[in-house]
């Protein structure tokens, strides 16, 4: 079974958001678009609280999210208390995001990635398992906090 893939961000994110989604989709992954549809200005807050409810509530593995520096859609995901939203910018980033913190949402830079490192991001991102292990109580004094 295919993983399913909520995707949104805001107008600085939306070409690389295209070019994710495209690319996701013909690797055979489910992908939910949450938006925005165009680049015209929005506020990311709009998109990304949708992506996060779908991504705790478990409709959708895993969530992708593609703001100008990928802080804003961080912040705002990671204020739901099932979301571990993680800002990487390279290849390492994403591995332990997923190994070591479990993260289920992945944060985007859409002005400062090209789209070949960004892809090779997602892959990494979506790819890695988590080690649990001496994470997993880590990961609970996040969530039980």
């Amino acid at each position: 079974m295919a993983l399913k893939i909520a995707i949104g961000g805001d107008h600085a994110g939306f070409q690389l958001k295209e070019i994710i989604k495209s690319k996701l989709e013909s690797e055979g992954y489910f992908i939910e678009d949450f938006g925005p549809f165009s680049d015209q200005s929005v506020d990311y807050p709009d998109f990304v609280h949708p992506v996060a409810n779908s991504v705790e509530n478990g409709e959708y593995n895993f969530g992708i999210l593609i703001c100008g520096s990928g802080n804003g859609v961080a912040m705002t995901a990671n204020k739901h208390k099932g979301i571990r939203a993680a800002v990487c910018w390279n290849e390492m980033l994403a591995k332990l995001a997923r190994a070591h913190n479990n993260a289920n949402i992945l944060c985007l830079a859409g002005r400062f990635l090209d789209d070949e490192l960004a892809m090779e991001i997602v892959d990494i991102f979506l790819k890695t398992n988590f080690d649990g292990g001496r994470h997993i109580k880590r990961i609970k004094k996040i969530i039980d906090f």
